[in-house]
């Protein structure tokens, strides 16, 4: 049995395209577009690679982007500054502050001084709780993703088994209180679990999560399971014998996985496209809840 491949990037594509045909309703609605605006401080090379993506994919969906691009020298408090101007524009829907800044700047005194109600990341506190005891807030774009990546292709995810390997704020922790809310039996895991493999091998639903490539072996999965793999790693092609470079690899053994799973996100084109997708997602629904426009349900 070979694994159904998940393909993220068309999901992605179809969401940006559900995000697109909601836009001219709000602009109807509301006499302007929704606004995704985005900081980055500093001249981290992939981070300006994510920020051109996120501009041109939020133009697409006829949304207006703003892009504030500071030096890696900005000063915590001219960046807070900053954040508070953003909040109290009618005009911006969704603040992002791009990650990771620089040493001298505390992420987390950056995150809580975002309106929650603009954190369309979902990383401030108030959302991570809202999430916690199931009030409408935003969540995390990636573990978000996943959830509609795992519906899709399951549909009814209750009394499942779901193990997600790896805790961070980011994935980890959003994605199993998401995968708890559709009623799943959630087991979160990570380098110190006792008998990993065997833990991942209870699993109906794998979430790799846990950032080293290649981590989970193939007789680590159930036969059948699906399998979502987040990680995103560049490794030396040498090391497999290749003729040189460097290729992406997720958090999953893929060649050996897909012998065993019913069901497995590819990396590249699998959980990725769908970070951007949501974060759109995320910024519409900002817009129709902070002018009071009705969104239907089950549109996005």
């Amino acid at each position: 049995m070979t694994a159904a491949i998940i393909d993220g990037k068309a999901f992605a594509a179809t969401l940006r395209e559900k995000v697109a045909a909601l836009v001219p309703a709000f602009e109807a609605a509301a006499g302007r577009r929704p606004g995704l605006t985005v900081v980055i401080v500093g001249e981290d090379a992939a981070s300006q690679v994510y920020v051109r993506s996120k501009g041109k994919a939020t133009e697409a969906a006829g949304m207006v982007s703003t892009t504030h691009r500071l030096p890696a020298d900005t000063t915590q408090d001219d960046l807070l500054a900053l954040i508070g101007t953003l909040n109290a524009d009618p005009t911006v829907d969704g603040i992002l502050v791009q990650l990771p800044l620089p040493k001298h700047i505390d992420e987390q005194v950056v995150i809580a001084t975002i309106d929650p109600d603009k954190d369309v990341d979902g990383f401030h506190v108030v959302n991570v709780g809202r999430l916690g005891v199931g009030q409408e807030g935003f969540v995390p774009c990636t573990p978000l993703g996943c959830i509609m990546l795992l519906e899709d292709r399951l549909g009814d995810l209750s009394g499942l088994n779901a193990v997600v390997v790896g805790r961070s704020n980011i994935v980890g922790k959003p994605m199993a209180q998401l995968l708890l809310a559709k009623s799943c039996t959630v087991t979160i895991a990570h380098s110190r679990t006792q008998d990993l493999p065997g833990v991942c091998r209870r699993a109906d639903i794998l979430v790799a999560a846990v950032g080293r490539p290649e981590m989970i072996k193939g007789d680590w999965i159930k036969p059948g399971a699906t399998v979502i793999d987040v990680g995103i790693n560049r490794i030396d092609n040498r090391t497999d014998g290749g003729e040189g470079g460097t290729r992406l690899v997720g958090d999953v053994d893929f060649a050996e996985a897909v012998e065993v799973a019913g069901a497995i996100t590819p990396v590249p084109g699998g959980v990725g496209p769908m970070t951007i997708a949501v974060l759109l997602r995320n910024t519409l629904v900002s817009a129709y809840r902070r002018e009071g426009v009705a969104l239907g349900k089950g549109s996005i």
